[in-house]
């Protein structure tokens, strides 16, 4: 805990197997209270693996729900555990879980209710090894999003993110897409709902276990992400969609 607040990491994981005790391992667990982790149907021993290093919270996914399926799941999970402060950490290893603690302490102290790890402060990314057309994607991406949104975010897309009870209490992210898309969506319904965003610069890790989406369904994602921006640019004009609606 930190001043009294609860702290939970949510692992979404399919086929986290290989990487799953290099990310545990990193955890600050004297300042971590729970760790779940939402196996999506992997076809690896992504559950065993999970048990053997005795994570206790673990909830699988039936059937595959997807990426934003997966972290509906992971946050129900961390609601009814009565967490006050959720980080998400993907436990593919991409992102140090060494952040874990700077991101906790920006929320438990009330300066902001929502932290993102950001690859693109700095030079994380290309030092990291993203490939340079998902740089050049990710910042032309971000650009328009911050004109259609009236932000200033350094990206949207990473995946290493921090928030409040009173967040993810608040905004209806059961009507977001199951898809990557989710991510996306979730900022925007923060910025609508009148939150503000931190951000901290995030070393990244590209390699072969590392997960990471194919040029094809990159392409559907960046579509996804243009039309979110858009709905939020509508709904700021009165022209609110379903996501944008309390729960």
């Amino acid at each position: 805990m930190i001043n009294s607040k609860k702290i939970v990491v949510v692992l979404p994981a399919y086929n986290a197997a290989l990487t799953l005790a290099q990310t545990l391992s990193e955890i600050p667990k004297p300042l971590v209270d729970e760790v779940v982790l939402v196996d999506d149907c992997s076809t690896d021993n992504t559950i065993e693996v999970a048990q053997n290093l005795g994570i206790t919270n673990i909830i699988k996914h039936q059937k595959n729900k997807g990426y934003g399926g997966n972290q509906k799941t992971c946050y129900d999970k961390a609601l009814q555990l009565d967490a006050d402060i959720i980080i998400m950490l993907h436990p593919d290893y991409q992102y140090t879980p060494l952040l874990i603690t700077p991101m906790a302490h920006i929320i438990a102290s009330g300066v902001y209710q929502v932290v993102l790890g950001s690859r693109i402060l700095g030079k994380g990314a290309i030092k990291g090894g993203m490939p340079l057309y998902k740089y050049f994607f990710n910042r032309m991406l971000t650009l328009v999003q911050n004109i259609l949104m009236n932000q200033k975010l350094s990206e949207y897309h990473t995946g290493y993110r921090a928030y409040s009870k009173a967040v993810l209490s608040r905004i209806n992210y059961h009507a977001n897409s199951n898809d990557f898309v989710f991510d996306n969506q979730l900022l925007a319904q923060i910025f609508f709902a009148g939150f503000e965003i931190a951000e901290i610069t995030c070393p990244t890790k590209y390699f072969k276990e590392a997960s990471s989406i194919n040029f094809g369904r990159s392409v559907t994602y960046g579509l996804g992400v243009l039309q979110t921006a858009c709905s939020y640019a509508l709904a700021k004009c009165g022209w609110v969609s379903a996501i944008f609606k309390k729960p």
